[in-house]
């Protein structure tokens, strides 16, 4: 049995589909914890115990899940394109 091209890429696509959703919950936490561990230094610096965890937590998760939008769109527009044809 040949592989032909087109198999190859529909093979590698579902790779990139699992790695990026893979690398989704990396960057939600990544960020929700950079904002915390900000709010934390800017906290015992300022002494503003924790008004500055809440804003670092709230700006953590607004920027983690705008990037997760960012990623998970291409993905959508691949599935649109593929019912479309």
């Amino acid at each position: 049995m040949l592989l032909t091209v087109r198999d190859i890429e529909v093979g590698m696509n579902g790779w990139g589909v699992a790695l990026r959703l893979t690398g989704v919950g990396f960057f939600v936490g990544g960020f929700i914890l950079l904002g915390v561990l900000a709010g934390l230094w800017l906290d015992s610096k300022l002494n503003t115990s924790p008004v500055l965890v809440l804003v670092g937590l709230f700006l953590g998760l607004i920027v983690a899940f705008y990037g997760v939008y960012q990623m998970v769109l291409p993905l959508m527009g691949n599935k649109q394109n593929k019912e479309n044809s």
